[in-house]
């Protein structure tokens, strides 16, 4: 006889009990293959944990999501359309506030997009959970991980100067059919997000300052991100597309912020041209750039000059802000400036 897991039944239960209300008994019953004594045992469990909702009479119960709600599906990324899967699996099944859907939506379909057009692998998996406090999202592609595509399509040797690149927003390997924001915004919507892959991971949180910094990877091939949202956040997706946008209406999307700490480690000095080259990279797509010095406790001259007077004479279209600098480093980008 089939023993009932529990951790396992939590994957699929949310959407049986929206499908199969009224006879979810002999839906597990014929789903796993355990008998009817253990599936009423598990329903009951389920119940008691706030993953079910039970009404109706003891002979004739009517069962429905709870508060705790889960669905994990696995898909071929050959031919895949990732608003399918969000309309037809998904979306039916959780109860979300109105504008923190819109988000889980924006963010499933643009990581399920990446994976199916430029992760280069087969398969993905979607995990989406809903508690009485957050949902989160879960996509995990077996292909050969961003931070490794990044590198190959820029012509990068770390995967800390591909994050780099990635932190800036509008970075896509695929021009003509992507504009490269579905990653960024995605990131900027979540109060908790990870990007992991092939030993290399990055995680950002909505309440710190600091953003981007490394985090503990998990042992495996392909790239996993995963996003978190609370469900009393006040953020929404026009409020985060405008916060990037000089106009403050969210149509365009030009202006960004650089994190310096990406570039150097603790206690390391920014000394070179060629970490200001790296700065500057694609910044011309740009009309605005802050230049983040948060976590940077020193830069050279050489550093300064080429970002601030060379790079920023060849191109005077774009405003350079330098933000979060101490004395010093304020002196320095000063005098770069008036040199």
């Amino acid at each position: 006889m089939t023993r009932l897991v529990f951790d396992h039944l939590t994957t699929w239960i949310t959407a049986a009990a929206s499908e199969h209300s009224l006879d979810l008994a002999a839906h597990v019953e014929e789903r796993t293959g355990a008998s009817h004594r253990a599936v009423l045992a598990a329903l009951k469990r389920l119940v008691e944990a706030g993953w079910l909702t039970r009404s109706g009479t003891s002979r004739r119960p009517q069962f429905g999501p709870g508060s705790l709600r889960q669905v994990v599906r696995s898909y071929t990324l050959y031919g895949l359309q990732e608003d399918l899967p969000w309309q037809r699996d998904f979306a039916p099944h959780f109860a979300l506030p109105r504008h923190v859907e819109r988000m889980i939506q924006h963010g499933f379909t643009e990581l399920v997009n990446n994976a199916a057009d430029h992760s280069g692998g087969s398969s993905v998996t979607v995990s989406l959970r809903q508690t009485p406090t957050h949902a989160q999202l879960l996509v995990s592609d077996d292909g050969v991980g961003v931070f490794d595509k990044i590198c190959t399509a820029f012509q990068l040797e770390d995967p800390q100067h591909a994050m780099l690149e990635l932190s800036k927003g509008r970075l896509t390997s695929a021009p003509d059919a992507h504009t490269g924001r579905g990653l960024f915004f995605s990131s900027q919507l979540a109060d908790v997000f990870d990007i992991h892959a092939n030993n290399t991971a990055y995680q950002r949180r909505a309440w710190e300052s600091a953003g981007w910094k490394k985090g503990r990877a998990l042992p495996r091939e392909g790239s996993s991100i995963y996003m978190a949202i609370a469900l009393n956040t006040t953020r929404t997706l026009d409020g985060i597309m405008a916060a990037w946008s000089i106009a403050g209406d969210g149509i365009e999307f030009d202006q960004t912020r650089v994190q310096l700490r990406l570039l150097t480690t603790d206690g390391q000095a920014l000394d070179s041209r060629a970490a200001a080259r790296r700065v500057g990279s694609r910044l011309t797509t740009f009309k605005r750039a802050e230049i983040d010095f948060d976590g940077v406790t020193d830069v050279g001259h050489g550093f300064t000059d080429e970002l601030f007077r060379v790079f920023a004479k060849a191109h005077p279209q774009i405003e350079l802000v330098a933000i979060n600098t101490s004395p010093r480093i304020a002196a320095l980008v000063q005098s770069a400036r008036a040199g």
